[in-house]
């Protein structure tokens, strides 16, 4: 089966000295005057980038984004994205794998979970460019390559993500113990679900690994999104299964193999009643 284009780091891109690999760019090296055109593609590493100033267009798991001054994204390993950005564009790209930063502290393995929840940040200006000096930060000690500089690279990035949390729960001050406890759990159940949905499809399944039952699982997608548990899946599956309709060349019958259904024409109807398209429809609607 011919899989969706995936992006790795190239072994240019390689430190190492670092505990994994990561690499960040001035996009006014990177661009060197020129637009760059990514297709539609996704990676196997967090995919960070943060612009100062910026115009084109950002299109992440089909959802578009307007690129513009002030943005941040982040995209998550397995998300499928393309990017347009115009030569004029100001900022960093970060790129890391998921061994360079998650750490045997489990809260601190937390904050890049949370902070990345969202892929499209919009900010007011004072808010970026404190971000900024975290990140300017971050490319001057990448650059120079001081003494320890691979812990202060991992520790700007613990406060990073941090202030993206901040600025996350910036409209949820009035949060009680109760309502972070519920938002935790959901966010757990959302990276469950995107990490494990080609093999767990069940309500059932996910509830266990979380320790909670149908019931507590439902009434915190319910009183946190407004949807049950069972709709987030089936959410989940059309996402995956828009993935490879768009991103590769796969027949119809692999995509559903790939997915874990026998048969084909139950998977074919599963996506009409969703998207009100059949598979082959939606690809050609959308090429």
């Amino acid at each position: 089966m011919k899989a969706i284009p995936v992006r790795h780091l190239k072994a240019s891109q390689k430190e190492p000295n670092l505990s994994g690999d990561f690499m960040i760019k001035s996009l006014l090296e990177l661009l060197n005057g020129k637009n760059m055109v990514h297709k539609l593609h996704r990676h196997d590493f967090f995919f960070f980038l943060a612009l100062k100033k910026g115009t084109g267009n950002h299109e992440i798991d089909f959802v578009n984004y307007d690129v513009t001054d002030y943005t941040i994204f982040i995209i998550r390993p397995g998300q499928v994205h393309k990017l347009d950005l115009d030569s004029n564009c100001e900022g960093y790209m970060i790129q890391f794998n998921t061994e360079f930063y998650y750490s045997i502290q489990k809260e601190l393995n937390s904050l890049l979970q949370k902070a990345s929840a969202i892929n499209y940040y919009q900010l007011k200006k004072d808010d970026f460019l404190k971000l900024n000096l975290l990140l300017t930060s971050i490319f001057t000690e990448y650059k120079n390559k001081a003494l320890a500089y691979k812990e202060v690279i991992k520790s700007n990035l613990h406060i990073l993500f941090i202030e993206l949390i901040r600025l996350k729960n910036t409209n949820n001050k009035t949060l009680n113990t109760k309502d972070l406890y519920i938002q935790e759990r959901l966010e757990e159940f959302l990276h469950s679900l995107e990490t494990n949905i080609i093999k767990i499809k069940q309500v059932s399944q996910y509830a266990d690994m979380l320790n909670l039952s149908n019931y507590q699982l439902n009434t915190i997608t319910k009183q946190t999104l407004g949807k049950t548990a069972s709709q987030l899946i089936n959410e989940q599956i059309i996402l995956e299964s828009k993935r490879y309709l768009l991103a590769s060349s796969n027949q119809i019958n692999q995509i559903a193999y790939h997915l874990g259904y026998e048969d084909v024409s139950y998977f074919i109807r599963f996506f009409k009643k969703h998207t009100g398209y059949s598979p082959e429809a939606f690809r050609k609607k959308l090429k």
